[in-house]
């Protein structure tokens, strides 16, 4: 199966690895590329915090640039937002890493079940943030009353694609899926030129969704196309290959 796939690097590259391994050719169009803002991150550790909560793995990548400041920081409890972002802070070198399943809201409830049970104090909460990201997080941590700082540390940018790439992932031939991991990715995804000029091409097209938020953003005449994985992971969602 020919498939799809609009992560940013290393993402997109581990991503074809799997499929690689499944039997699939993956076909790389990054969308995006992450900026990140380190000078923001090492001021926002130096400030007092009791924990850290992250919603991407992208963070661990940032902080991968700053492996001689966070040795103070090593011990400082985690909150992930899923496996994989708490496998990377684990793999950067953080001790104690908590994970949801994959849902801003159900982090802030382990945050709040946390801060609940071992008494710690909430109001130091340091919650490193990607831009744009989904509001479910910070909103349902405000709904519970519980104190946190929010500092933007990566921003993903669009890339500039030229007519020619275009044409080669989406037409020479057209995939027989696509990997939609985020609402941002669907949104750029379904506004490429072939997409929206011409979307009969793409009538036999799977749309993989990470998610039911991703695929709300699939437009609705694509939407009988798309399928939701079952749980918010990579795993999942190339089990709907």
């Amino acid at each position: 199966m020919r498939v799809l796939v609009l992560r940013p690097e290393p993402a997109a590259s581990r991503t074809a690895g799997r499929l690689a391994a499944l039997g699939h050719e993956a076909v790389l169009l990054p969308l995006t590329k992450a900026e990140h803002d380190v000078d923001a991150v090492r001021t926002a550790l130096a400030a007092a915090h009791s924990c850290i909560a992250v919603t991407s793995a992208e963070v661990a990548r940032l902080l991968g640039k700053l492996r001689e400041d966070l040795a103070p920081h090593r011990s400082t409890t985690v909150f992930a937002v899923g496996q994989a972002s708490a496998d990377a802070m684990r793999d950067i070198g953080f001790s104690s890493v908590f994970s949801a399943n994959g849902y801003g809201e159900d982090l802030a409830r382990l945050i709040a079940a946390h801060t609940r049970d071992s008494g710690d104090a909430a109001g130091s909460i340091l919650y490193l943030a990607g831009n744009p990201r989904a509001p479910g997080f910070e909103n349902r941590l405000q709904e519970a009353g519980i104190a946190f700082r929010t500092v933007e540390s990566y921003r993903m940018v669009p890339l500039a694609l030229s007519q020619a790439e275009t044409a080669a992932a989406l037409l020479q031939p057209v995939p027989d899926a696509v990997l939609l991991y985020s609402r941002e990715s669907a949104r750029a995804f379904f506004g490429l030129a072939p997409l929206a000029e011409t979307p009969e091409q793409f009538n036999d097209l799977r749309i993989l969704c990470m998610s039911t938020n991703v695929a709300a953003a699939v437009p609705a005449n694509f939407a009988a196309q798309a399928l939701i994985a079952g749980a918010p992971n990579e795993e999942s969602l190339l089990a709907l290959l």
